[in-house]
Order: C-alpha cells, then sequence, then structure tokens
C-alpha cells in the first residue's frame, strides 16, 4: 500500500465569510487562501491551524442542511461522511471554553468507552472533538 497521510476535511456552508469568521474565532484556525472553483460554481477558502486544514465551499445554488444532519443520532441513520474529530486533552476545559464563546453544544457523552462532545459550526455541521482515554 502506498503511504498517505491526511490532508483536510471539507463542509459546504451557506456564507464563506460567515464560515471564515467562525473557524478562525472559535477553532483558532487562519485563513491560507480563497479561491474559486469553476465547475462546483464554489467560492472557497482553505484554512490552516498548524498542520491541519479545513476547506471551505460556499456553492451557488447549495441545499439547506437538512435538520436529522444537524443531531450525532440521527445523522447515523444517512449513510456518507458523518464528521470529523479531533482530540482533546481535556473535554471539560474545551466545553468550557465553547460555553464562553456561545458555541452551539449539540451532543456530549460522557461514557465508560470515551468521553467527547460534538459542536456544531455556524452553518450546522457537526465537529466532534474527544478527550482519549489514557488507559
Amino acid at each position: 500500500m502506498p503511504e498517505f497521510t491526511f490532508h483536510h476535511g471539507g463542509v459546504s456552508v451557506p456564507s464563506l465569510d460567515d464560515a471564515i469568521e467562525w473557524y478562525c474565532r472559535v477553532l483558532g484556525y487562519e485563513l491560507e487562501k480563497r479561491f474559486w472553483i469553476e465547475a462546483a460554481r464554489s467560492h472557497t477558502a482553505m484554512l490552516r491551524k498548524g498542520p491541519l486544514r479545513f476547506e471551505l465551499f460556499e456553492v451557488e445554488g447549495a441545499a439547506p442542511l437538512p435538520d436529522d444532519r444537524r443531531h450525532p443520532p440521527s445523522d447515523l441513520k444517512t449513510h456518507g461522511n458523518k464528521h470529523l474529530a479531533f482530540r482533546v486533552e481535556n473535554l471539560d476545559l474545551f466545553l468550557a471554553e465553547m460555553e464562553a464563546k456561545a458555541v452551539d453544544v449539540a451532543f456530549v457523552v460522557r461514557e465508560e468507552f470515551g468521553r467527547g462532545c460534538f459542536i456544531r459550526d455556524c452553518a450546522g455541521n457537526l465537529i466532534e472533538f474527544v478527550e482519549e482515554n489514557s488507559a
């Protein structure tokens, strides 16, 4: 198998400017570049946070995110990509920071198998944050 590494994730959003502002303010990304993808009719931005990259698409005429894709348990009932997940050192500290930034917390898990949460970005897209158990 040829070697490969993760490059970026991406989401479609209704407002590229609003999403750039949200990802930079809430999650600490920086705008790397903006560009136009003619084939998709998409105003696009690549954001970067250290080695992580995240791509945002504002596509002309795109449909809004369906309500059942905004809640983790119901989203699993639809085939396809579900979310990206990032590791955090301390879930409680992370949640406190999200609360201070008035972020929409969709779901919190505190179980024997693990701890984590899902937040919604400004367009309702789910993003997971996981506190790994050291055991």
